[in-house]
């Protein structure tokens, strides 16, 4: 599909963001882009032109932008959304830019912790960006991506070592399994404490928690900070009656107890308090599908 969005503006250009909420965009984490690039879904390009832009620009499911990968100057994986785009100015001419709606660089060795991350970025010709430090940069500060205007030539490219491969097809592993309905029995079960899990604290602290009961009743699993994607250990045990459970998180200086109870009439949710540094707060944590 071909597509060249024009912004006509006075002055700032105002771009409105994609709907919330998570979208095959959020299934690519650092491994899986480190996999993509080495794959026949991507091929690596020392300039990225508008037609391979438009040509490519509904690669992943439910999203109207191109999906590219680069390895930047400091070897860390980013992923960004790119459209091409041109901006109408006061006296008429059309100026070209590279709108970056998302783009996510993940912290080198970690699973899925963001580094640096961003929306709706207007690369103009000759800016600098930098995926490394989540911000346009001069010449002086080197940068990973830049966009070149050569007459009617338009086209983006990799600086330094970066490296840049746009994604020609998704991986089609990557869709998240459908969760299994818990179907609550006349007897409550340990087991319908497994699953994935939003959870609120206090409304500072939120994130997806994952839990997995043992036969014993031992749980172990994650919790993934919505602030940046850092993981953190979790483990506990269910407890008595059946439906209550206590599991601690364990953060880089300190650890952070819950205790809860599960609902037994459709296990969709477990709520109760949080203690941490002799602080008590509530909580509550509601099942997603997995």
């Amino acid at each position: 599909m071909r597509r060249l969005t024009v912004f006509a503006a006075l002055g700032l250009v105002t771009l409105a963001g994609p709907a919330a909420g998570a979208d095959a965009f959020d299934l690519y984490v650092n491994r899986t882009l480190a996999r993509l690039a080495d794959s026949p879904n991507a091929t690596e390009l020392k300039q990225l032109s508008v037609d391979q832009i438009t040509d490519n620009d509904r690669v992943l499911s439910g999203v109207a932008s191109a999906f590219v990968v680069v390895k930047t100057n400091e070897g860390r994986y980013a992923k960004l959304l790119v459209q091409a785009a041109r901006q109408k100015a006061a006296d008429d001419r059309l100026i070209p830019f590279l709108l970056v709606e998302r783009y996510v660089t993940f912290k080198e060795g970690e699973e899925q912790t963001r580094l640096t991350e961003g929306r709706n970025v207007a690369l103009y010709p000759g800016f600098r960006l930098s995926l490394d430090r989540g911000q346009v940069v001069p010449e002086a500060l080197g940068g990973d991506l830049i966009l070149v205007a050569d007459g009617d030539k338009v086209y983006a490219e990799p600086l330094g070592k970066a490296k840049l491969y746009l994604v020609t097809k998704a991986l089609t592993d990557l869709a998240p399994p459908k969760g299994v309905k818990v179907v609550v029995g006349e007897k409550f079960e340990p087991r319908y404490f497994d699953g994935t899990y939003h959870l609120h604290e206090d409304g500072r602290r939120s994130g997806k928690l994952t839990l997995k009961v043992e036969e014993d009743g031992v749980i172990s699993g994650a919790f993934y900070s919505d602030r940046d994607g850092q993981k953190y250990e979790v483990h506990g045990q269910v407890g008595t009656p059946a439906h209550a459970v206590q599991f601690s998180i364990s953060f880089p200086r300190t650890e952070q107890s819950f205790r809860g109870m599960m609902f037994t009439g459709d296990a969709a949710a477990i709520a109760g308090t949080a203690r941490m540094n002799e602080r008590e707060t509530g909580f509550y944590a509601v099942r997603v599908a997995e």
